[in-house]
């Protein structure tokens, strides 16, 4: 298999880093690569041991979305097919997957690429960094990048990206939710890797129900995810993370984490 990204772990601090790795192409996502990202999320959900992880991606481009060569010289709607459903089982398993993901977004992101970045829990970009959905451009509208779009941006704003094709900058990304936060490019990396250590150093159990409790309930009606997360509340009062944190926050101290309860 061609190596088309690389994934990186630092076990003292349990941060993982995965690298797009096709700067020649603009970091497409091209079937290799799809299957690649989709093997190596299962490797990151089986290791307990990382708490967060980073996508990154080398070059000046983070992502120009699905490789649009292959597509078109396949010529075969069942390669088409397999492409875009696994692009989509690649998506569908970033709010799946027990550990936060942080984006860093250097350059375009567009398309597919850009549906990576709405996938993601969270997106930290550099101020040179640009996103579009052109997809109507070309003739193919960007209904999958769409899904998580539509889920992160509000209605009209994600509309007019999916319906006119036009790039947004950074600060427009941030105002509409796409992102979180932009710096200059110089200072990205430190960023990301400030916000990343931050999660990483809470309670790995309490963060990974969180994320997953998070997305359970916006499926659900009001009362439906109020009666949910009760539940889950009630449960985590329980737990030794909680009786820690709250003994350490009455008593002024910082709380000891330690890996028996969780950490």
């Amino acid at each position: 298999m061609a190596q088309n990204l690389k994934l990186k772990y630092t076990s003292s601090t349990g941060i993982a880093e995965i690298v797009l790795d096709r700067p020649d192409a603009r970091n497409a996502l091209s079937y290799a690569l799809l299957t690649e990202l989709e093997a190596t999320l299962r490797d990151v959900r089986e290791n307990p041991e990382i708490r967060v992880l980073v996508i990154s991606a080398t070059g000046p481009v983070f992502s120009a979305g699905h490789d649009l060569k292959e597509l078109l010289a396949a010529d075969d709607p069942e390669f088409h097919r397999q492409t875009f459903s696994l692009c989509s089982r690649v998506m569908s398993a970033f709010p799946e997957l027990p550990q936060p993901i942080i984006v860093q977004v250097q350059g375009p992101a567009t398309a597919a690429g850009c549906q990576m970045v709405a996938a993601a829990d969270l997106a930290v970009s550099s101020t040179d960094a640009k996103f579009s959905t052109p997809g109507v451009n070309i003739g193919l509208f960007c209904a999958t990048p769409m899904v998580p779009i539509s889920r992160s941006v509000a209605q009209k704003q994600a509309m007019e990206m999916l319906l006119t094709g036009d790039w947004i900058d950074a600060p427009t990304a941030k105002a509409i939710g796409l992102i979180n936060q932009f710096t200059a490019p110089g200072n990205l990396r430190e960023l990301v890797w400030a916000l990343a250590e931050k999660i990483a150093a809470k309670p790995r159990r309490v963060i990974q129900e969180g994320k997953a409790a998070f997305y359970a309930q916006r499926g659900k009606s009001l009362l439906q995810a109020y009666e949910m997360t009760t539940g889950i509340m009630v449960d985590n009062m329980g737990k030794p993370e909680a009786i820690e944190g709250i003994s350490a926050f009455l008593e002024k101290r910082a709380p000891d984490w330690k890996v028996g309860i969780g950490h």
